[in-house]
């Protein structure tokens, strides 16, 4: 008998890639989102509409339905966890949720990082709220022995997200030979993973016993600094080598508080992980795409149809008054 899964969410970066080598390895694949992604799903796939943020319109999507597991994608807080495992309790086998790598303390205490490292972030409410919903899950598995399972991914990307922060604008200028504003040296250590590379992992995971009651990161092995990234990204954009203007993280933070949170809860700081705990119990996994390779992938993606390259004039203009305060005369120059 086929296993049962529900993904809610589905068609995310991440979500996607797990949903398609789900159904690839057979499984019975259920997804439930509101229905406005232009992803689209695998024709195996059963798709049913409901807003994840609401609790009733979940409720009706997946009404009198029994899954081996939950998959869930989209919940983000306290509240909306507590909500999914009273929505699911006595329903399902196991229940997934998937957190983020930005709940560890900053700046680690130790490299790499490991699942056991302290939870703690300050600079941003989004870690604050994965962390909050982390406790949840603990005190359930602790207190009834409901069947959770915790997965925090890193900075995982695909051919429609450039890892930067700004995404294609960034690409964009460094393609007119413009400067990009970079938190601070561009020195610090950073965590690139492919979401083909994150899925089977993740699926791994689903419908395993072992899991029960434990929380995992997934990441590649992949490390580069900042100034790396914007190098790869600009090779394989056949753009001239970038000017990277150095901005302290703070400065920005002052400017867009969005990006700053971004940087002084996350980016900013040097994060490289051990995957030990998950290859213990599903053996080493391989790394399928390389990010120089994923980086190709990101422009051909882009460059197949010009409508897809939008640019966001919100985080231009923030780059502009950055550049104001930071010559583009102290960029540093890279070597092709």
């Amino acid at each position: 008998m086929q296993t049962s899964l529900l993904f809610i969410g589905g068609t995310g970066t991440i979500s996607s890639a797990c949903v398609s080598l789900a159904v690839e390895q057979g499984f019975c694949v259920t997804v439930v989102n509101r229905g406005i992604t232009d992803r689209g799903v695998p024709a195996e796939v059963e798709l049913r509409v409901g807003d994840a943020q609401d609790n009733k319109s979940l409720s009706d999507a997946v009404m009198g339905r029994e899954f081996d597991v939950v998959a869930d994608f989209r919940g983000f807080t306290a509240a909306e966890v507590s909500a999914r495992l009273e929505l699911f309790r006595g329903r399902i086998g196991q229940y997934v949720f998937v957190s983020s790598a930005t709940v560890y303390e900053k700046p680690p205490a130790t490299l790499p990082v490991v699942e056991s490292a302290r939870l703690s972030n300050p600079d941003w409410q989004y870690a604050r709220d994965k962390i909050a919903a982390e406790d949840v899950l603990a005190a359930a598995y602790r207190e009834e022995r409901y069947p959770v399972t915790i997965v925090r991914p890193s900075h995982t990307y695909d051919e429609r997200t450039p890892p930067l922060y700004g995404g294609w604008t960034q690409i964009a200028r460094m393609r007119e030979g413009r400067p990009v504003v970079v938190h601070d040296d561009g020195a610090s250590l950073w965590t690139l993973t492919h979401s083909r590379d994150f899925a089977p992992p993740f699926v791994g995971l689903l419908g395993n016993p072992r899991a029960h009651g434990e929380a995992f990161h997934i990441t590649s092995s992949e490390v580069f600094t900042w100034n790396e990234i914007f190098e790869i990204l600009a090779r394989a954009a056949d753009a001239p080598p970038p000017q990277l203007v150095h901005v302290p993280a703070d400065v920005i933070a002052r400017l867009d508080c969005d990006w700053g949170a971004a940087l002084t809860g996350d980016m900013a700081h040097s994060m490289v992980f051990d995957n030990s705990k998950v290859e213990s119990l599903l053996g080493k996994f391989q790394q399928g795409t390389p990010f120089q390779t994923g980086a190709r992938e990101i422009m051909s993606w882009f460059d197949e149809d010009p409508a897809r390259q939008v640019r966001d004039p919100r985080f231009e203009a923030a780059v502009e008054q950055l550049l104001e305060q930071s010559p583009p005369t102290a960029a540093r120059e890279t070597s092709p």
